[in-house]
């Protein structure tokens, strides 16, 4: 298979390498890869944001045209498809039938395989977990060639590295998971508005055992008494005799979304404290009372940045990092507070940074959530941000939490191990099934996953 070579970045445009990419279009192709000798990731949408799925001194493989869906059970939701279908034409397909994600991030341009290789999660953690709770098996495509079928029954501990294992035990080529029915495409919102921090905590312990889709928009940099001030947003699907008579006739229409774009970088300055905080002030007041009620489409409440197509060349070409980090209950308030203060005091918060609530720890090895609070934060790579990064990871320890793999771009190895305590057992099963480490990628490198015991 021809060998190109092209400049790759995550989401974050940060960092940028040089790959050597191929692009298989057939499953045979793929195996005649893997076996072919050499370091090896796949790389699916491009949507984790750090250098989780690139491979400068191997090969990265695309992997979008392993695209079909192949089959679908109409009784039990049951749905099988390559690893490079996407969420968008999950939904495209789906919606209109009557059927949704059980799982969603933020964006619906990844893959399925990027959302099991990082066990994704999503507005509905607090009561239904992370993807990889509805994932019935995958077949993985090995080191030695050989495809095993892996799920919470068969190569169990395979099946449970392989969920949030950063695409580090093999490839996903198959996946069978469960959709799940809604009665409409609208979901019906339930606006909030918090004055600071506790009020923002005090909203999410009244109102989440309410609503299946729950998050907060927070002002990262909101100082003194406003500090984490934020918009809740409680959603649930809505009912068709709650939809107005125009959408009642179709309520599984996907109306074509209007997207604007960003077409070209801007100046990286752009973003500075000043502007980031102006429009903090504007969408947190453009709501004027405490509350309101409405019913929106499922792209609006769950992918609000789809919207904008490359929103992400607002950062100019510099790019950013997220850092994303979730901390236990028992010290979720007293961080949280030390986190934005610090992110207020200088000056590094980013628009609309979210908070959501995490329930029960997921099942696999190295899955990101946890039980407790999750800030996500997006950074503009200027001056002074790795060492501002090496304070927010310190603050991190020091609470018990973790950053997750999917969006990091700055972690070490010693604070990786200290906050995924499961990486043993991981390595254990990642030695057996891959012994000379050929899957691995520069976030592998970096954090030492695969170095030599």
């Amino acid at each position: 298979m021809p060998v190109k070579t092209m400049k790759l970045s995550g989401w974050g445009r940060h960092p940028v390498m040089t790959c050597p990419v191929v692009r298989p279009e057939r499953r045979s192709a793929l195996r005649a890869v893997v076996t072919g000798g050499g370091s090896l990731i796949a790389h699916g949408a491009g949507r984790s944001y750090g250098d989780a799925a690139l491979n400068a001194s191997g090969r990265t493989v695309l992997m979008r045209r392993l695209n079909r869906m192949l089959a679908f059970d109409e009784a039990t939701g049951l749905l099988r498809c390559e690893a490079g279908v996407t969420l968008a034409e999950i939904l495209s397909v789906f919606v209109p039938r009557g059927w949704f994600l059980p799982v969603t991030p933020g964006t619906k341009h990844v893959t399925v395989g990027g959302a099991a290789a990082f066990d994704v999660h999503g507005k509905n953690h607090h009561c239904d977990g992370s993807f990889g709770r509805f994932v019935r098996w995958i077949d993985l495509l090995t080191a030695s060639g050989e495809t095993l079928r892996c799920s919470p029954t068969a190569n169990a501990g395979l099946f449970h590295a392989t969920l949030g294992g950063a695409g580090l035990t093999g490839i996903i080529t198959e996946i069978a998971f469960t959709l799940r029915r809604i009665p409409s495409a609208y979901i019906h919102e339930r606006r909030i508005k918090a004055r600071d921090l506790d009020d923002t905590l005090a909203l999410f312990d009244a109102h989440e055992a309410d609503y299946p889709y729950s998050v907060a928009w927070i002002d990262g940099l909101a100082p003194g008494r406003s500090l984490g001030r934020s918009l809740l947003l409680f959603g649930r699907h809505a009912a068709p005799d709650e939809l107005d008579p125009r959408r009642r006739a179709h309520p599984f229409a996907l109306p074509e979304p209007r997207r604007l774009a960003v077409p070209f970088d801007l100046p990286s300055g752009l973003l500075n404290p000043a502007s980031v905080r102006a429009f903090n002030a504007l969408y947190y007041a453009r709501q004027t009372g405490r509350e309101r009620h409405v019913v929106t489409g499922l792209d609006a409440y769950f992918y609000p940045l789809d919207f904008l197509r490359n929103w992400n060349r607002m950062y100019g070409r510099r790019g950013f990092v997220q850092f994303q980090c979730v901390f236990p209950p028992e010290t979720s308030r007293t961080a949280l507070i030390e986190l934005l203060t610090r992110t207020s005091r200088e000056g590094r918060g980013s628009f609309l940074a979210v908070l959501k609530r995490f329930g029960p720890a997921s099942d696999g090895l190295l899955s990101f959530p946890m039980p407790g609070y999750t800030l996500a934060l997006d950074l503009p790579m200027r001056k002074g941000l790795p060492a501002f990064l090496d304070a927010l990871t310190r603050l991190v320890l020091e609470h018990g939490g973790r950053v997750y793999l999917a969006k990091d771009a700055h972690l070490g190895p010693e604070a990786f191990r200290a906050m995924y305590p499961a990486f043993p057992l991981w390595r254990t099963i990642k030695d057996r099934i891959d012994p000379e480490h050929r899957f691995a990628s520069a976030l592998s490198e970096r954090l030492a996953l695969t170095a030599a015991a």
